[in-house]
């Protein structure tokens, strides 16, 4: 018996629990983010497909050959197996020194393709001007371009850009309040007066009043474990609470350039009427072309005299059809699907859907925001 009553209980929680969204799913934790990384190095081992010429990939050259003892002139350099290139990486939160990352590798030169390609050692730094990691490897690149002699060519993807799996080593630690701040606070991915307030007694009805507090629509700022050893159990807890969003602001979004409109469930019309109807108008232009002549009769028959200049008439034709207008009313506060229904009715395109929409918010008589991208 108590075993079914369970199940049953269970079944009507599954609706309500459906809706619910971890908190992890919804906010992200203010200072717990990835911080890019750029540099700038040098790659070499190209099969005559790098920068060639170029000044910059020269000194490049010469700039590592001289650090490593020896004395070379740029200008007597040449950089057709090599290539300037522009290093990125995203450094996720919480690195160590000596733990690895995946880096992106793009031309910054003339180079035609990174295929083969080893980079060399290169210093990633962040937006501080501090370098946090030094990238070195051998390039993966997915792209293929291949040139013939009479200047035909075939690219299949982007052989300028290629990755390096784990090429770049951390070097320095990112810090982080995470240890050492009082309060963990919440930033939601959508602003949010109610779904902050939910997030906020939800915890608090987990870990006990006034662990939480909504400080804005965006911001929840929870008290943290005093003893930093509790501090990742206690977050791991804290991402796992089960929050019911609230219901965004009714909203139509029309995408004028491909004629796309999405109307979120909550958009209500107050009472209006609405005529749709079209006119066509065709016009067929036609020339009657008549080619003149003289004709003369003279003593013992028929002289024809030779014809002159064709004469052009021209013949057009208008037609008009005019589709009946056919009207429609919306009762106070209906919703999607009657909204919906209404317009599917009277055949309108998306074009006069956009209008109908547009006229219905001028009107007054759309209670939604009306957004044109």
């Amino acid at each position: 018996m108590c075993r079914l009553v369970l199940i049953i209980i269970l079944s009507l929680l599954a609706p309500m629990m459906a809706k619910a969204d971890r908190i992890k799913d919804l906010a992200s934790v203010a200072g717990v983010r990835s911080n890019p990384l750029v540099g700038y190095g040098l790659v070499v081992g190209l099969a005559g497909t790098g920068d060639g010429g170029s000044t910059l990939t020269q000194q490049s050259m010469q700039s590592i050959i001289s650090r490593l003892g020896l004395e070379t002139d740029a200008n007597n350099l040449d950089a057709k197996n090599a290539a300037a290139v522009m290093v990125t990486a995203e450094m996720s939160p919480f690195l160590k020194p000596g733990q690895k990352m995946d880096i992106t590798v793009s031309t910054a030169g003339k180079a035609k393709s990174l295929q083969g390609g080893t980079l060399l050692m290169t210093p990633l730094m962040g937006a501080d001007g501090e370098v946090y990691a030094i990238a070195q490897g051998n390039l993966v690149v997915g792209g293929l371009g291949v040139e013939a002699g009479d200047g035909s060519s075939v690219m299949v993807n982007i052989p300028t850009v290629g990755r390096i799996p784990g090429g770049a080593t951390v070097e320095r630690l990112v810090e982080t309040p995470f240890l050492e701040s009082e309060y963990f606070v919440l930033n939601l991915h959508r602003s949010d007066f109610s779904t902050s307030n939910r997030m906020a007694e939800a915890i608090n009805g987990m870990f006990g009043g006034g662990v939480a507090l909504p400080l804005d629509g965006t911001s929840v700022r929870v008290r943290a474990p005093a003893d930093p050893g509790q501090r990742v159990s206690f977050m791991g807890m804290l991402e796992s609470i089960d929050v019911e969003p609230a219901e965004a602001r009714a909203k139509i979004i029309v995408n004028s350039r491909t004629g796309t409109v999405v109307i979120s469930g909550d958009v209500r019309v107050s009472p209006a009427a609405v005529t749709h109807g079209s006119l066509t108008v065709r016009v067929n232009e036609d020339f009657n072309v008549d080619q003149g002549g003289a004709t003369v009769v003279a003593d013992g028959g028929e002289v024809v005299v030779p014809a002159g200049d064709p004469v052009v008439t021209p013949d057009s034709e208008i037609d008009i059809e005019q589709d009946p207008a056919r009207a429609f009313l919306f009762d106070p506060g209906i919703s999607l699907s009657s909204l919906v229904d209404a317009i599917n009715a009277v055949g309108a395109s998306p074009v006069d859907l956009v209008a109908i929409l547009e006229a219905l918010n001028t009107a007054g008589a759309l209670r939604a925001e009306l957004i044109i991208i």
